[in-house]
């Protein structure tokens, strides 16, 4: 958690680096389209596999050293080999896909992002041995490197951006991804040099034989998925220059909670999950139940306080240099509409990584397949002439996400039984009972505060208001009977009291 906490943070710093050097600008819509693509091919081969197929799979040869180096060996050969080759690729037809992506409207700006893409796409070979290397920690149940490798990526974009922005412009941006990609490698390779690594590619291996058939189906849904993040970012820019730059600022927002929360719980579950699947359903659908109403406890409060003082807090982060209140008014908009769906994500993360314990990843690609039919057929509606423009974007994103979350929870309970829908209602009765209750304290609050006009005011409004909002939250859930948070209170205090004698 502290790993994640601080891979976060940075990540926060690195986003409000970037708004600071170069705000919602053309500019820094072309860094963020060109930087989708090495993260693309990356999902695509490696970040879809980590859960679905590299983690179960390694998990099962996790008591056995020899046999994990093998397997281990050839899928990091495997990746190495398809990274090199489809980054080449790319980078010969980069014109194509900067076109495909539709960052055309300019013709300075469409050269400036070929560039980018062609520079930035040798990182995705260190991402995607990163990644393996992540998944191989995840099975021995080593979480610690993981997450500070990604603090370590994030730190590596501030530096650069900061230090050679007045030399290089968002060239920068390049050279921190490239270092940051590096550092994320080095940082994991402490916890791995006494794996038993074979320089050798065995297809013919059960465990490789086990991932791939695993991972294809998950492959199937990703290439759908970019096939969908491209027509995204393609009718992004047809609402704007700067419209991609403001929902990847809006969804900083959504996605630091999420993080905490959701993919911190999903990659702890998973392997527990794994060796429960089948042999322990009992145990495994009580699991999955508990990490249920831990997501929803933790993300109501968030989405609601986020969304009270959204303006404040948007402009406490990035209002500064080049990202003026126009920026902040355009952000705090599209978060509003961005924000209904956290808890779904949340929860949707569990149960996708559910699925993948149960050795199943047909489900959650086809389901994926769905949620981007959602999106396309919500975003083209909503972006015609005299619609919505940039918000029916962001209505067709949630959409999506919860239409998904919600069939893949209706799947699940077909296939396993019941997921204790009773506790889980009530969990999320009172949740919203209580987090309703701390939200009108917070209004109230908020309204007896100054304007917020510049940063002081703004660290009063959210500091005080956010306080008051976490209070009664936190009182309220206790006082509700909430199981897990009186678990979580009945902890601190069993801590605290061990502490002081």
């Amino acid at each position: 958690m502290l790993g994640t906490a601080l891979s976060r943070l940075l990540g926060l710093v690195r986003e409000q680096v970037i708004a600071g050097l170069f705000g919602t600008t053309a500019v820094t819509s072309a860094f963020i389209t060109a930087s989708g693509v090495p993260t693309m091919v990356y999902d695509l081969l490696i970040g879809g596999a980590v859960s679905a197929a590299l983690v179960p799979v390694f998990s099962d040869y996790a008591g056995d050293d020899d046999g994990l180096g093998e397997v281990a060996s050839s899928i990091a050969l495997l990746a190495l080999v398809l990274l090199v080759a489809i980054a080449m690729v790319l980078a010969l037809f980069a014109p194509v896909v900067v076109w495909a992506l539709g960052a055309t409207t300019d013709a300075t700006v469409y050269e400036q992002t070929v560039a980018m893409v062609r520079w930035l796409l040798p990182a995705v070979v260190f991402l995607g041995f990163s990644g393996v290397s992540s998944a191989l920690l995840y099975a021995r149940r080593q979480f610690a490197y993981p997450a500070f490798a990604i603090a370590a990526f994030n730190a590596g974009i501030i530096v650069a951006a900061v230090a050679l922005a007045p030399l290089l412009g968002p060239g920068s941006l390049v050279v921190g991804v490239l270092a940051g990609a590096i550092l994320q490698c080095i940082a994991q390779w402490p916890a791995l040099r006494r794996l038993r690594w074979r320089l050798r590619l065995d297809l013919g291996h059960p465990g490789v034989r086990r991932i791939i058939a695993l991972y294809a189906p998950v492959a199937g849904g990703l290439v759908v998925t970019i096939v969908g993040i491209a027509i995204d970012r393609n009718l992004a820019w047809r609402t704007g220059e700067d419209s991609v730059a403001v929902m990847r600022f809006a969804t900083t927002l959504v996605q630091l909670p999420l993080g905490l929360v959701g993919t911190a719980l999903s990659f702890a579950i998973l392997p527990t999950l794994t060796r429960l699947a089948g042999e322990h359903d009992d145990a495994y659908r009580g699991t999955l139940a508990q990490g249920i109403r831990l997501a929803v406890l933790a993300m109501l409060p968030a989405t609601v306080g986020l969304t009270l003082l959204r303006e404040p807090v948007v402009a406490l982060l990035f209002e500064r240099g080049v990202f003026d209140p126009t920026s902040t008014a355009r952000t705090a908009g599209a978060f509003l509409l961005y924000a209904p769906q956290m808890p779904f994500v949340a929860v949707d993360q569990l149960l996708v990584v559910a699925f993948y314990a149960r050795k199943n990843t047909l489900t959650p690609m086809l389901v994926g397949v769905l949620g981007v039919s959602v999106y396309v057929a919500v975003g083209l509606t909503l972006i015609g002439p005299g619609q919505m423009g940039l918000s029916g974007l962001v209505m067709a994103n949630t959409a999506q996400h919860i239409v998904h979350a919600v069939v893949l929870f209706v799947l699940l309970r077909r296939a396993t039984g019941s997921l204790h829908e009773r506790p889980l209602g009530g969990a999320v009765l009172r949740a919203t009972a209580a987090v309703g209750l701390a939200g009108g304290v917070a209004w109230l609050v908020g309204a007896t505060l100054p304007a917020a006009v510049d940063v002081p005011s703004r660290l009063l409004l959210v500091g005080i208001a956010g306080a008051a909002f976490a209070g009664v939250y936190a009182a309220a859930v206790v006082v509700l009977g909430v199981t897990e948070a009186r678990q979580i209170a009945g902890r601190l205090c069993a801590r605290l009291n061990r502490g002081m004698k």
